[in-house]
């Protein structure tokens, strides 16, 4: 979010406890477009602020450490109680630090990749990994959501090779 809407990278940045928010305002052929973005921590004891982030939401951003194969896990319940509240949101799983999952061995990103790849299939889901330290997929990420959200042609090379940052949003290659 901050990498995003500010283009910093803050090594020491705290991880959300509770909700924050930010905006930035884009022009796309001309018409103005802000985004609100809220991030809710990924604590489960912060889903009682689900109703607060996404009523109302166009797109909801699943994030996942890459480097910790239980936050995906997590994603799981925290896709169903999202859904509770927002059935028509757009879903966008995406993979986080990706410049330190290519530290991890072969086999942990062989495996956690695969995953990922079941899970984005079974959200009906993009699936990106992204990298805010050395901007890696990030401005794709946004470029997707508004693609989807106002179903604009996008022309991105998909990346779908273990060891790529993964990048895939095609409807047809996740279905």
């Amino acid at each position: 979010m901050v990498k995003y809407t500010n283009n910093t990278f803050d090594s020491n940045y705290k991880k959300t406890l509770g909700v924050n928010f930010m905006e930035k305002q884009i022009e796309l052929n001309s018409t103005d477009i802000k985004f609100t973005i809220w991030d809710l921590g990924g604590d489960l004891e912060f889903s009682k602020m689900l109703p607060l982030t996404t009523d109302g939401a166009v797109a909801i951003i699943f994030m996942f450490d890459l480097t910790k194969k239980q936050s995906l896990i997590n994603l799981k319940e925290w896709y169903k109680q999202v859904r509770l509240q927002n059935k028509t949101a757009i879903p966008l799983l995406v993979g986080t630090k990706y410049d330190l999952f290519l530290e991890m061995s072969e086999e942990y990103q062989k495996k956690l990749t695969i995953q990922s790849f079941k899970y984005s299939k079974a959200m009906k889901s993009s699936l990106i990994f992204t990298s805010s330290s050395d901007s890696i997929n990030i401005q794709k990420v946004f470029k997707i959501l508004m693609s989807k959200s106002f179903d604009l042609q996008l022309n991105l090379p998909e990346l779908k090779n273990i060891g790529e940052p993964i990048l895939i949003y095609k409807n047809e290659s996740i279905n």
